[in-house]
């Protein structure tokens, strides 16, 4: 727990601190925000609003995760601790910092341009696709010593599904698709002050109590693992904690500066590599499915966007206002915070089903 609090702690502090830094660079660099024109007027007033504030979150992350780490190697042997960086850190953190490049690109071609074409979307999901694939098979072909991959040939709902077992080929897959869904899920969320932020911090959160439960309920634990049937078969939980809680933090960091009204955005850069990370902890937690109803939010923004494109070139109707669906209730009239706090708290109740699944499988077994 220690490392878990010194981590969160150390990138709470450097993402308060460091946005507004952000935020004097960013102006100067007239890295500001372009607005579609064909956009809702009362968004209008958001142009020139710095972006690129997901560098500070990332950067926060990758710090704290170090001296998180360094907290872990003083603890008693049974802690498992080990002088390096973990296997399932280093792809963790990796896929968090490449999906932020991707979304960096992106925010990037925006700004220089001129204008809120970015990368095209074709392009964007190449490079998902690469960096999620990367990270697959590093996951999956790369081994501890006593033979144990970060993630599994199997497709998980709490734990793994036995005998859903697809192979490395078809396991790989599955992961580029739930990460890309998840990325491009925050990026959809990403459309009013502090929403996606938000809504990020919940879903972190609920994935750090995951990782720390499974690491005190974990078969490699000699205190524990040897003696119960019902341990986690994960690879380093409390490395997953850490990543986890760290992001959480900084997020809560970035979100004092990122509230109505923003003084700065996360941009592409934040919201794809957010996004790739939820996926990611998915993944080495052995929860795939259970990440549809955790990321909630981010499921039914994303699935309301599909209907609409579906509906709309199908049929010439919309079924709703506008897509992202939050830009739906702004045309319905609803104010930009009430929209923002009622989504969080959607996400909140997402979060609360899909923990409370989580543990009651937990019960069900010792039970």
């Amino acid at each position: 727990m220690r490392a878990v609090i010194v981590a969160a702690a150390v990138a709470f502090i450097i993402s308060l601190l460091g946005t507004p830094v952000a935020i004097r660079v960013f102006t100067a660099l007239k890295a500001g925000q372009p607005i579609r024109s064909i956009g809702l007027a009362s968004n209008q007033g958001k142009k020139g609003t710095p972006t690129m504030g997901g560098v500070v979150f990332i950067v926060a992350t990758v710090f704290a995760y170090v001296a998180g780490h360094i907290a872990l190697t003083t603890l008693p042997e049974r802690q498992i601790a080990q002088e390096g960086p973990t296997m399932t850190a280093l792809v963790l953190l990796g896929l968090f910092v490449f999906c932020g490049a991707v979304g960096f690109f992106d925010d990037f071609l925006k700004v220089r341009q001129r204008n809120s074409d970015g990368l095209s979307a074709k392009g964007k999901l190449l490079g998902q696709a690469i960096v999620s694939a990367g990270f697959g098979i590093a996951a999956l072909y790369v081994p501890s010593t006593n033979g144990q991959t970060v993630a599994s040939e199997h497709i998980s709902l709490i734990r793994d599904i036995s005998w859903l077992d697809v192979g490395k080929v078809g396991a790989v897959m599955v992961i580029v698709f739930v990460i890309t869904a998840m990325s491009n899920g925050v990026n959809l969320t990403d459309g009013l002050d502090g929403l996606a932020t938000g809504a990020s911090i919940l879903v972190l959160g609920a994935y750090a109590l995951i990782g720390f439960w499974q690491y005190r309920h974990w078969c490699a634990d000699d205190a524990y693992g040897r003696v119960n049937d019902y341990c986690y078969q994960v690879r380093d939980p409390l490395e997953i904690a850490i990543i986890a809680a760290a992001a959480a933090a900084a997020c809560v960091g970035f979100l004092w500066w990122n509230t109505s009204p923003a003084r700065i955005f996360m941009g592409d850069v934040g919201a794809l590599g957010l996004g790739g990370l939820i996926g990611g902890l998915a993944v080495v937690t052995r929860t795939t499915l259970l990440s549809i109803m955790i990321g909630g939010l981010f499921v039914i923004i994303t699935t309301t966007w599909v209907i609409q494109i579906v509906s709309f070139r199908t049929t010439g109707r919309r079924v709703f206002r506008m897509v992202p669906l939050h830009h739906h209730f702004e045309l319905a009239g609803w104010s930009e915070v009430n929209i923002v706090v009622r989504f969080w708290i959607v996400a909140g109740v997402c979060v609360a089903v899909g923990l409370g699944l989580f543990y009651s499988d937990f019960l069900a077994v010792i039970g």
